[in-house]
Formats: C-alpha cells, sequence, structure tokens
C-alpha cells in the first residue's frame, strides 16, 4: 500500500500520528515546525517527493492536532521530543532514512542527529539556524528596519503583554508574516490550516508569547560549538527572505562537515510554499546525490 496512516504508541501511554506516502526504498521521515504546529502545512510535500521516488512519512508530533494532546506542560521539551523521533523511527521501521525538520523541526532534527546519527542516511536542515539566539538577534534586527513608529508600538504592546490586540496582529502579520513566513498572497490553505491548529500550550511553554522575545525553554538552545560532531550529508536549505538569518545558514554549513548549502532566493520561512520548484529542486538533487542516483 502506498499511502498509509498508521498511529505509533510512544512512552507514557500516549499515541502519535504518522501517514506514509510512496513506495520507494528512499525513505523521508518529516519534522514539522511550531513548537505545536502539525503536518499540514507540509502537505505540499506529497506532490514533489513520492513522484520522484522519495517514500516520505508525515508525523504530527506529541501535542500536535492529530496526535494526543495531553494537558502537561513537563513534555513539551528538546529532550522528551529528541527521544520521540527515536521511538517513532523504530515502530515505523526505518533505517538509513532521510530526516528533514523544518523551523522548530529542524533543531530537533538537529538534536535526534547528535544522538542518532548513525541511523540517517542524509540530514535535512530547512529553514532553522543553529541557535536561538542567533534567531532573536536576527528578527529584532530586521524588526529595526522597519519605520520607527511601527517598532515603537509593537514594543508598547508587548510589555503590556496585549498581543491579541488587533493592531499588534495587524502589525505583525503585515510586518513580519506576509513578508518572511509565508510571501504567498493569500496565504495556501494548508498554510492557514497548520497555524489555526497550534497547540498554544506545547508553543508558550518552548517559545513563549511571540516571536520577537524568547521566554520559553529553548531560550538558550544554542548548537553552534556541537555542529561540526554531524557527520552525515547534510543539506541545509533556507529563503533569502527567511526570519533566519541567511549568514547564519552558510556558517552552517561551513561547521557541519559533510554539508551543502542552498538558499531559495524567492523564498522566506515556507520556502516550499513561496519558492516551490528551487526548494523541491534542491531536495530532491540532495537525496539523489546521497542516493548515488
Amino acid at each position: 500500500m502506498a499511502n498509509a496512516s498508521k498511529i505509533v504508541p510512544i512512552s507514557g501511554g500516549f499515541h502519535v500520528w504518522t501517514r506514509r506516502v510512496g513506495d520507494s526504498p528512499i525513505k523521508m521521515l518529516l519534522l514539522h515546525g511550531g513548537p505545536g504546529a502539525n503536518h499540514e502545512y507540509f502537505e505540499i510535500f506529497e506532490d514533489y517527493l513520492p513522484p520522484d521516488g522519495i517514500e516520505i512519512y508525515f508525523y504530527d508530533q506529541l501535542g500536535s492536532y492529530f496526535s494526543d494532546q495531553p494537558n502537561d506542560p513537563s513534555l513539551w521539551n528538546a529532550h522528551r521530543f529528541r527521544e520521540e523521533v527515536e521511538e517513532v523511527r523504530r515502530y515505523l521501521g526505518l533505517e538509513s532514512f532521510y530526516l528533514l525538520g523544518q523551523s522548530w523541526g529542524g533543531a530537533l532534527a538537529i538534536e535526534y542527529a547528535l544522538e542518532y546519527q548513525e541511523n540517517l542516511a542524509g540530514l535535512i536542515i530547512s529553514n532553522m539556524t543553529a541557535s536561538i539566539p542567533s534567531y532573536l538577534k536576527y528578527i529584532n534586527a530586521l524588526r529595526d528596519l522597519l519605520p520607527k513608529d511601527i517598532v515603537d508600538t509593537m514594543r508598547a504592546y508587548e510589555e503590556k503583554g496585549d498581543l491579541d490586540a488587533p493592531q499588534y496582529i495587524d502589525l505583525v502579520t503585515e510586518h513580519l508574516y506576509k513578508q518572511h513566513i509565508c510571501r504567498c498572497d493569500p496565504w495556501p490553505d494548508a498554510v492557514n490550516r497548520a497555524f489555526a491548529h497550534t497547540n498554544a500550550q506545547v508553543y508558550n511553554t518552548m517559545q513563549g508569547a511571540h516571536e520577537f522575545v524568547f521566554t520559553g525553554n529553548l531560550k538558550d538552545w544554542d548548537r553552534w560549538p556541537d555542529l561540526h560532531k554531524i557527520h552525515v550529508p547534510t543539506l541545509v536549505v533556507s529563503g533569502r527572505h527567511d526570519s533566519m538569518n541567511p549568514a547564519d545558514i552558510e556558517e552552517m554549513g561551513r561547521r557541519i562537515p559533510n554539508a551543502r548549502v542552498a538558499i531559495c532566493e524567492n523564498g522566506s520561512h515556507m520556502s516550499m510554499w513561496d519558492d516551490t520548484e528551487a526548494y523541491f529542486r534542491y531536495i530532491k538533487d540532495f537525496v539523489h546525490a546521497v542516493a548515488g542516483q
């Protein structure tokens, strides 16, 4: 069967949702972002990778929309999610597979590779820097390029904690999301669904209330000193207009010994949607080069 959903039991008595698309010796597990989003914005992968001989596995991490959503903030940390990925890998029987993580999923993919890279044929870090402090420095620098009155207004709302104010939401949407998260107009339905279905408890516990200040338990996450330990073939791919610094992406390529870097010149954080052809060409070329095809 080329397309099959499977519920995976994991530690704690919980269950997570997966779905396989395609039938190929080349297998790829997808790690979505958020934290607390889900696989829905990855639906476009189905149109591009299985037809080119890459079997993909969608997977909603614990807490995400299609999986169990326990009300327990202690579960939302990088270490437990890393071990969850390994449990999912074992249950699905994935050996010498490709791991693609986007945004928070890219951080999770780095964590997985640092602990379990013997299971990987290749690693794809998509739209993610190696450090949350690096991300914060860059995204605030992007904001500081905006007119001063806009920046001052946004910061005033943030200082009051009034992040649900319509004006604040409009400013963030117009000057961050539409420029650096997804440049499609209008946004694709799959992206809107993923945002609408994000688990706020997971997001707030790990990231915080908003994009410009990190208060969650990932705030000090920094793997710059450890990237040299990743020896599997690696693709670091991002968008020129991403909320992640393209200079960071280039530096990651220098620090990971067996890496190549790809920048989608028209893409943002959702490069798979706003620079689709380039994004998937980079991924397919990488996978087929590693697979010797």
